[in-house]
């Protein structure tokens, strides 16, 4: 048997808490670890958290983290999209930062679960990039 089958072998055969473990490494982490995770601002406050992430198909990267906040108990709850470019992990936080306060994101492109933006066509990600003021080419890293 090759050292390959050996380590495919070894990975689909490890228990569900290790492969647990290995949702997370140095530079590495699993989008289901991602979702939830606390955002601050540059002067520690927690201004919400990723509910979900829209990765390019094209690249494989993440272009925008989709964070939640307001409502109670998951009722009037809006979703607020922040291109990924903007976040940055910080481990002592425990989460990501972003340099901008509530208010800005309060007053950018959101939406509620009951009326979803369609990101089909490329329009809402412009809207989205245009607001924070990113440029495609910065969109992901």
């Amino acid at each position: 048997m090759s050292s390959h089958d050996e380590t495919t072998r070894t990975a689909t055969s490890a228990p569900v808490e290790q492969l647990d473990s290995l949702s997370e490494t140095r530079t590495l982490i699993a989008a289901s670890k991602v979702n939830g995770t606390h955002v601050y601002n540059r002067q520690g406050d927690s201004i919400g958290s990723i509910y979900d992430v829209m990765i390019d198909k094209s690249s494989g990267r993440i272009s925008y983290a989709i964070m939640s906040f307001g409502g109670f108990l998951g009722l009037g709850e809006h979703y607020h999209p922040l291109p990924w470019s903007m976040l940055h992990y910080d481990r002592q936080q425990g989460g990501y930062v972003v340099d901008i306060d509530r208010d800005r994101l309060e007053g950018g492109p959101s939406f509620a679960t009951s009326a979803m933006p369609d990101w089909s066509n490329g329009i809402y990600g412009e809207r989205v990039d245009e607001y924070y003021g990113v440029h495609p080419g910065m969109m992901t890293r």
